[in-house]
């Protein structure tokens, strides 16, 4: 199931920025995709743009708050109600709203986590059967937070330092079964909605269009040579090689 054409993907995050780029280069492909975002409206825009891009495989579309553990569960039961399986799964969803830890109220600390990696346990152990009977890829984006800690981050850093540990542990687990999971950094400041509100000036003259980034996604749910399970790479670096 190596050949993207014949896969189904599974991209949270996906109506906007990295996620939305992610989608259209695996739509691209001719591989099956579902879309998983809170806003509504944003995800009919993806679709609509992509149906009016060409061919490619079919598109699931589903509207879902994933800090909620009951919506998560039941968004990956109807994906895999469409498409019986999933080969890739790419947790690209997050929550980052930076603010000092004295202000961060109960109900924030638990969106942000939750949709980090709450939501990367559920839809993880909603497709995992599937993928030790096939092989599969997962990738689980992350980024600095992963690995150092930023004022006024409390929530996002945990959220993604937990990423961090939970792919080198899935990783051992799934290495028998040629189940690659990463993480994987930007690499290069990308134009998004998150890099826009948060981004001083001096970063926005150097952003990227995320769409620049994808090829590395791509890389990874090929499952070739040589095998990243286990690591955390960067998807500039991983896009620029041939």
């Amino acid at each position: 199931m190596n050949t993207l054409q014949q896969q189904t993907i599974l991209i949270t995050g996906a109506a906007q920025g990295l996620g939305r780029a992610i989608a259209t280069a695996f739509y691209q492909t001719g591989a099956n995709i579902a879309l998983l975002d809170r806003d509504e409206q944003q995800l009919e825009s993806l679709v609509v743009s992509l149906r009016a891009g060409g061919s490619g495989g079919r598109v699931l579309p589903v509207v879902v708050d994933l800090a909620d553990a009951d919506a998560t569960q039941g968004a990956a039961q109807r994906v895999l109600a469409e498409f019986t399986r999933v080969d890739t799964l790419v947790h690209n969803a997050a929550v980052l709203i930076p603010e000092a830890f004295e202000l961060v109220s109960f109900e924030r600390w638990q969106a942000t986590v939750n949709v980090g990696i709450q939501a990367a346990f559920l839809l993880t152990k909603a497709v995992w059967a599937g993928m030790k009977a096939q092989g599969g890829c997962i990738v689980f984006v992350s980024s600095r937070s992963g690995i150092e800690g930023f004022a006024d981050e409390s929530a996002y850093c945990a959220s993604k330092h937990a990423l961090e540990g939970f792919m080198k542990s899935l990783a051992l687990e799934g290495k028998a079964h040629d189940i690659r999971v990463h993480t994987i950094t930007p690499g290069m400041y990308m134009r998004t909605p998150m890099s826009e509100r948060n981004y001083p000036e001096e970063l926005k003259q150097q952003w990227v269009d995320p769409i620049a980034l994808t090829p590395a996604f791509l890389k990874l749910a090929a499952r070739g040579q040589p095998d990243y399970s286990g690591q955390r790479l960067n998807a500039w670096e991983l896009s620029q090689k041939e």
